[in-house]
């Protein structure tokens, strides 16, 4: 599967990082044009997340399948268009910093031929790779000033 990954280091404990990044609700205050509603908690937990701006955009369904605080969630994108893993790592560097890995392995969407999405994977993972990267960076001011 393709994958496409970026990482950033924050200014903040480790488990601070963690409670922020599976503050599911409070994505869209440092996650690019995302909003995410949770069902449950841990592994087994259920999210819906809108991507887009205003009503242009896409429903991102997963489940959350690997859940190891404060170190590694990974979710299973269980949609008709975004299919695959993704997942996140905290690493914490020392007592007040860390490191935060997201990558995501994504399928063909289930009406897409396979050879079509890797066509057009070349194209769309540079984009996808900026947003992940700006929105980490988000991430790492938000948590940094002090958000929980």
């Amino acid at each position: 599967m393709p994958e496409v990954s970026a990482h950033v280091d924050v200014a903040a404990p480790a488990r601070r990082v963690w409670d922020v990044m599976v503050d599911w609700d409070r994505h869209d205050d440092w996650m690019i044009g995302t909003r995410v509603r949770a069902f449950g908690e841990g592994r087994g937990a259920r999210l819906l997340a809108w991507t887009g701006v205003g009503p242009v955009g896409f429903l991102d369904r997963m489940v959350v399948t690997d859940w190891d605080p404060p170190q590694r969630c990974v979710v299973e994108h269980i949609g008709w268009l975004v299919r695959g893993t993704g997942g996140f790592e905290i690493i914490a560097l020392d007592a007040e910093r860390a490191q935060v890995i997201w990558w995501e392995r994504l399928a063909a969407p289930a009406l897409l031929p396979t050879w079509l999405f890797r066509l057009g994977w070349p194209l769309v993972r540079p984009v996808a790779r900026l947003g992940l990267r700006y929105s980490l960076r988000r991430l790492a001011r938000f948590v940094e000033r002090g958000a929980r």
